[in-house]
């Protein structure tokens, strides 16, 4: 996003502006200050980021909205400090906190900054002379924060790889997936230490658009097959961005504080889900490196992260960069006994080994043909073996109405030796 010009960022558009709601007042009822036609007298005690304090100067008009942004994450932080707080110990936190402070806080998001200007930490700037959007534009606003990472997915800007799916032809923003209910927080949420942009429900959900992708509901054999053990990014998703070493500390020469990290690299790894729960029971999930080492905070203290290997440094992901045909859903044969897509213990960092022990996978699932070949004679299968997934296998053509009769051992024969895509399409 190109910076704007020093006029531009300030330029109200009155002509725009008075026509609107806000309009209607006069600037010193928000900004303080007094009405004069010098400059410095007019300044005086002017408030450039009232919506800063939006009880005082947003509720009247939306208060809902405000009571329940006081819980959002976009508000609190809390995930961040979550993380912190669980890689450090309480006699830590004041150091931290300081850090926190000086660093982290920094993207803390008020109304304003989503419905009038540009984020102040990428150089702020009115969006339309002051006029409020009531959809923050998605290049100036959300991928204006969200950029690296999100935004050069989504938008196809990471070079040879493709712009999701729901942008590159839907033409979606993210608006359409993350609605304001999701940005501006529940009010009866709770911002304590467990809030995270994971935790609750998987919203938003890809069945929340694709209900025929249901297991039980879709043609697709590999839906009904893998969508309690695969999420769906693991075969929808392709090459993301991975950092390592974010570092912070102060400038000696202006006193200001500033951070940098130490790579950021393309990936694409599934790996055990190391949030599991009812609403994410996926067994694998594409996980991201993020940029978090034992040193990070040491300009603020020695060993502040003393807890370092309690959370993984290669996290649950959910990529912004969707398609329908990826290198790993061509074929069965490109996750099944191939290692190339798995983070296996050989890419973890020999000092990050202890803390990413529940998302290493020991070895890719079985090849295809040893699940087939067990399966030839499904009705012998004993009870002790029903929950195995070559049963999964039979079930696809056996309750589906595909097979209603019992196939013979040199059907089952010929089927274990035909390719397969005969019954599973890419």
């Amino acid at each position: 996003m190109a910076p704007l010009e020093p006029w531009e960022k300030v330029l109200v558009d009155f002509d725009k502006f008075s026509q609107t709601a806000h309009g209607k007042q006069t600037c010193v009822e928000c900004h303080g200050g007094i009405q004069s036609a010098a400059k410095d007298e007019a300044h005086a005690g002017m408030n450039p980021t009232p919506s800063n304090d939006a009880e005082k100067f947003c509720s009247e008009c939306h208060a809902e909205m405000v009571a329940s942004y006081e819980n959002a994450l976009h508000n609190t932080q809390a995930g961040y400090w979550n993380q912190i707080n669980a890689r450090s110990t309480p006699e830590n936190h004041p150091q931290l906190e300081e850090m926190f402070g000086n660093h982290c806080s920094t993207c803390h998001t008020s109304c304003g900054e989503c419905h009038v200007n540009q984020p102040e930490n990428v150089g702020g700037g009115l969006f339309s002379g002051h006029v409020f959007e009531k959809t923050p534009p998605m290049t100036r606003s959300c991928t204006a924060c969200h950029g690296s990472r999100v935004g050069n997915e989504f938008l196809g800007k990471n070079e040879e790889l493709p712009g999701d799916v729901h942008f590159r032809e839907a033409r979606m923003n993210c608006v359409k997936c993350h609605p304001g209910t999701d940005l501006h927080g529940e009010p009866d949420a709770a911002a304590g230490p467990d809030s995270h942009r994971y935790s609750g429900s998987e919203t938003p959900a890809c069945l929340d658009c694709h209900p025929t992708a249901a297991p039980g509901q879709d043609s697709n054999p590999m839906h009904n097959q893998h969508s309690d053990t695969l999420s769906c990014q693991v075969c929808h998703s392709i090459t993301y961005s991975s950092c390592d070493g974010c570092h912070v500390a102060v400038s000696e020469k202006s006193g200001k504080p500033f951070f940098e990290t130490e790579a950021t690299y393309p990936t694409f790894f599934i790996g055990r889900n190391p949030l599991i729960s009812p609403d994410r029971p996926y067994t694998y999930v594409p996980v991201r490196h993020v940029p978090v080492a034992p040193t990070s905070y040491q300009f603020y203290g020695e060993n502040l992260l003393s807890n370092f290997d309690a959370l993984p440094t290669w996290v649950y992901s959910t990529p912004h960069n969707i398609q329908r045909k990826t290198p790993q859903n061509a074929a069965c044969t490109a996750c099944h006994e191939n290692s190339q897509y798995f983070l296996t213990a050989d890419r973890v960092k020999e000092t990050e080994l202890a803390a990413n022990q529940k998302v290493i996978v020991a070895a890719p699932p079985a090849a295809v043909d040893v699940m087939l070949s067990l399966a030839q004679n499904a009705a012998d299968i004993p009870a002790s073996h029903k929950d195995l997934a070559c049963q999964n296998c039979c079930k696809v053509c056996h309750d589906t109405g595909i097979r209603q009769a019992p196939i013979s051992p040199e059907s089952h024969a010929a089927f274990t030796e035909a390719s397969c895509a005969n019954c599973h399409k890419p």
